[in-house]
């Protein structure tokens, strides 16, 4: 697999820019997030107001620009090819959603940016519903606007829905819902919470002109199919440690500034846990295939991807919250033996796994 020198030097300049703006944003973001949870933070991040005296509007998107510098990075140098709603390998057109440029200046508005700022920094803004270190934007990119990485557009106009996973029709809430409890191994947030409210809103908007319960191009992953004889974990060390280890990690415990994330976690307690979609290797297939290595997406065959799924899905995270009885084996049939490829209650090397850290 060859890149050229030009790719490899934009690479490295974002982990490095990355970096920087982490490290130089930090006490920034403490401060900002400080004012957000204690409602001191001035009438631009109310929902009940429509107008903000003068500097409150720089003072919300401060919040928002500080949320997660790698989220805003990313869509700048790499993902260009996106960006007029045209795929990188295929060419396949995708739905665009509306630019900033174009949201109103009123209390919607306000509540669009407040979804968006609580999306990129789920965690910083929202802590009391996640209980990892993961953030919305680390499995839906550029900010849930990217085809190919379950954006939001995609989602929004296909709800209500029957899910099999908890064999019921699920409102959107109740979608966004199942993430907080699985991805970010915490405790859902009322359906009437302002955390829902403004996530919602923020999908709707940016659903603006799709079509309803119209399957749309990009919405998913769109799953690689599978290797002729299976997947293998050995080679998908050697993939990790090629094209993943550089960001998430040798042991995929992702890269800190201080206390916060620059690069998530992929495995461990501050990963998402074995009950979330991502712990299939199909699923992982998919996303690692169109997005990763960051800004190389749809560089990798569709054996490594498969391969450098099983690898990471092999390791241990947070436990399927849906335990029954403290019985893996229970769990495994009644949620994992028919929900996909996943490792879960298999034994590796005469090692269970599925135990849960």
């Amino acid at each position: 697999m060859k890149f050229s020198l030009k790719a490899c030097a934009a690479f490295f300049l974002l982990i490095l820019s990355a970096k920087m703006v982490f490290a130089d944003s930090v006490s920034a973001t403490i401060e900002t997030n400080n004012l957000i949870n204690s409602g001191d933070l001035p009438a631009k991040m109310s929902t009940n107001t429509t107008t903000a005296p003068m500097g409150d509007s720089d003072k919300f998107n401060l919040a928002k620009e500080l949320a997660n510098p790698v989220a805003n990075l990313v869509s700048m140098p790499f993902q260009w090819e996106y960006n007029r709603g045209m795929g990188k390998v295929a060419k396949t057109p995708y739905f665009m959603p509306p630019a900033d440029s174009e949201l109103q200046n009123n209390a919607f508005g306000e509540l669009v940016h407040r979804g968006e700022a609580l999306f990129v920094n789920t965690k910083a803004l929202a802590p009391q519903y996640v209980g990892n270190q993961l953030n919305c934007v680390n499995c839906h990119l550029d900010r849930g606007r990217l085809a190919n990485s379950s954006p939001l557009w995609g989602a929004y106009p296909m709800y209500p829905a029957y899910r099999k996973k908890n064999n019921k029709v699920n409102t959107f809430a109740e979608r966004m819902q199942g993430c907080f409890s699985f991805s970010m191994n915490g405790t859902p947030p009322p359906a009437d919470s302002e955390v829902l409210l403004a996530l919602t809103t923020y999908s709707y908007w940016l659903s603006t002109g799709a079509p309803i319960a119209k399957a749309l191009p990009g919405r998913g992953f769109d799953e690689p199919p599978p290797p002729k004889g299976g997947f293998n974990i050995t080679r998908g060390k050697l993939v990790y440690e090629k094209q993943c280890m550089i960001c998430h990690g040798e042991n995929g415990e992702g890269q800190k500034v201080g206390v916060n994330y620059v690069f998530p976690p992929l495995w461990g307690k501050d990963s998402y846990n074995w009950g979330a979609g991502m712990h299939r290797i199909n699923t992982a297939a998919g996303f690692i295939q169109h997005n990763m290595p960051l800004g190389r997406g749809e560089t990798l065959s569709n054996v490594e991807a498969w391969d450098v799924a099983a690898f990471i899905n092999m390791h241990e995270r947070p436990q399927d919250p849906r335990l029954i009885d403290h019985d893996i084996e229970k769990t495994r049939k009644r949620f994992h033996a028919d929900d996909g490829v996943n490792l879960y209650g298999t034994t590796i090397d005469g090692i269970l796994i599925g135990q849960g850290i």
